[in-house]
């Protein structure tokens, strides 16, 4: 357990209201300083030594990144990491130049790191400082590393300078803490985040934080008739294979979940009998990102303590090769009776999610989020800078492409329905896996996923095609982004959307 078990320790966070001063910028030993685009001398003469910066950042070119650095002439030498933002900037574009500046201050041997945002209106300076915020969290966390000389230490505390009210930091914490475990778990080596050791370690966490937890194992899932898990998971040199269930439930709170959260958990995806060729192979131990945002969610709403009864279902298994794995023409009988003829064995994260999707949905929670690294398709539809989202009430395509908006976290809407089922038809099951032809197969596995949830329950996919994005993405520094969790705090919290789905 301890080489896969993360350090989620909180970070030291200090706030010093009121008047930047020199006092204030020398207890730091780098300094973020975020200003408007075009600043006036009033904002510089606000600050120690400002004259000195605004003629440093003369010498820079108009929209650079940083806008300047410089020193402060004080005992600590502190370096000041400027940035400019422009009226009206998005919370990505926030995000995404704190992660720019904490880069950049941090080239240097990191301590105890300041953020200032001068120039700005009371609220929107809090908005800025709290995006900044988490780009110095994802920043000062340590993530998987088996080299026999330590990585340099990172950030040990953040002071915020400057502001003009307090900064409820709790939830950029738990939101933080949340994204790191899911970074930290997709990027394990997968010899040492095997399903047994992921499925022990989601236990040893509902033990420390009071969740309830449960564990289908293949001999707890042939009854219930879980057949597309089932079929995935078959092909495992071992029984290691299981969907997990947490639950949180605080204080009255009935048995009936307001949110369920499903994941998918893909180990190792080989492409099983379909051998998925070297360069997809390469980072498949990432197919498990879906339950890591999953767990990260969970974890974030627990932290927060938030009023609202959760479930988390996470499906692990492993997708491999062997002579006992799933082919291709295989019919597969699901969990709620609906029979599947398989196609390609590479599509095996909508099998492990069907079931599991069935499982969360028969208990009618208020809503139903699933989280997967499922096509390609949505890729090359997007790039990896923005996730596809599907719903089963498409009402809801403008509020899930807001919230994307507002956490900085973009997602994009596909449509779904029985009109695409059309290209799944089959002649000897229910309907197909996916098509040979391989076209919108986004928005095809989606409508296939959509065959699985019960009761009408209002469901959203968010098929994560920003799971990874080479140099990091908005506040995330790295490959993997954990994308997801975020957005999902912002759902909840900004939206409302587990109370008010349609």
């Amino acid at each position: 357990m301890e080489n896969v078990t993360p350090d989620l320790k909180d970070i030291r966070i200090y706030q010093k209201l009121g008047r930047v001063d020199a006092a204030s910028i020398e207890s730091v030993d780098q300094l973020l300083l975020i200003l408007p685009e075009r600043p006036r001398k009033t904002v510089f003469d606000r600050l120690p030594q400002g004259a000195k910066m605004q003629a440093v950042m003369r010498k820079h070119a108009p929209d650079s990144t940083p806008a300047f650095t410089t020193r402060q002439a004080n005992k600590r030498q502190t370096l000041i990491v400027a940035g400019t933002l422009k009226a009206g900037a998005t919370p990505f574009e926030q995000l995404t130049l704190g992660r720019e500046l904490v880069a950049a201050a941090t080239a240097q041997k990191p301590g105890s790191l300041g953020i200032c945002a001068v120039g700005f209106d009371a609220d929107a300076q809090a908005v800025i400082v709290g995006n900044v915020l988490a780009a110095a969290l994802a920043a000062a966390f340590s993530m998987p590393a088996y080299k026999r000389k330590p990585d340099p230490q990172k950030i040990r505390s953040v002071r915020l300078i400057g502001l003009d009210d307090p900064l409820d930091t709790a939830r950029i914490q738990a939101e933080a803490k949340g994204n790191n475990l899911a970074r930290w778990l997709t990027a394990l080596p997968p010899n040492l985040l095997d399903a047994n050791a992921y499925a022990e370690l989601v236990q040893a966490m509902a033990k420390e934080r009071g969740w309830q937890h449960k564990r289908f194992r293949t001999r707890d899932l042939a009854p219930l008739g879980c057949g597309a898990f089932l079929a995935v998971a078959q092909g495992n040199e071992d029984d290691s294979a299981s969907i997990v269930r947490l639950r949180y439930r605080p204080g009255e709170k009935p048995a009936r979940a307001d949110l369920s959260l499903v994941g998918k958990g893909v180990i190792f995806d080989t492409g099983g009998t379909n051998l998925k060729p070297f360069e997809y192979m390469l980072d498949m131990h990432g197919d498990m990102q879906g339950s890591a945002v999953a767990l990260g969610t969970f974890l974030a709403i627990s932290e927060l303590e938030l009023p609202i009864a959760v479930d988390c279902w996470l499906a692990l298994t492993e997708n491999r090769t062997g002579p006992r794995a799933y082919k291709s023409q295989d019919v597969i009988t699901a969990a709620n009776g609906k029979t599947i003829q398989t196609i390609h064995t590479d599509a095996e994260g909508r099998m492990a999610l069907a079931d599991t999707l069935v499982l969360a949905s028969r208990d009618e929670p208020g809503i139903v989020f699933d989280f997967a690294t499922l096509t390609g398709s949505c890729v090359r539809a997007l790039t990896t800078r923005y996730s596809g989202v599907f719903t089963n009430r498409e009402s809801l395509h403008a509020r899930l492409t807001g919230t994307g908006e507002k956490s900085g976290e973009r997602v994009w809407p596909f449509p779904i329905g029985k009109e695409f089922m059309k290209d799944l038809e089959s002649p000897t099951a229910d309907f197909q896996q996916c098509s040979v032809k391989g076209i919108g197969d986004h928005i095809l596995a989606a409508s296939f996923l959509a065959e699985f949830i019960e009761n009408d329950v209002p469901w959203v996919h968010v098929d994560l095609s920003a799971s990874d994005n080479d140099g990091g993405l908005g506040h995330v520094p790295s490959k993997f982004t954990g994308f997801g969790v975020r957005y999902t705090m912002s759902a909840i919290l900004d939206d409302d959307l587990y109370r008010t789905a349609l």
